[in-house]
């Protein structure tokens, strides 16, 4: 399956782009995603454990499936007070 994911902040960075376009197994999970992206990615490999995926606009758990047509997007940890 074809993915589309949007990065923000220090992954788009990171990655060097905005948007990136995965081809992962299926099922497709968020922890099949973040581990094609550390192999694609090396240098946001060593965030990869901290990142926030989103689905559909929504935050998702690592073991969440991904289908066709989801919206995508990667976020860095934050912190703040």
């Amino acid at each position: 399956m074809n993915i589309d994911v949007t990065l923000f902040a220090t992954l788009k960075e990171l990655a060097g782009k905005k948007q990136i376009n995965l081809e992962i197994a299926e099922p497709a999970t968020v922890s099949r995603l973040l581990a094609e992206i550390s192999n694609q990615y090396p240098q946001i490999k060593h965030s990869s454990g901290n990142i926030l995926v989103s689905i559909n606009q929504e935050f998702a758990s690592r073991d969440q499936i991904i289908v066709n047509g989801d919206e995508v997007a990667m976020f860095p940890p934050v912190s703040g007070g």
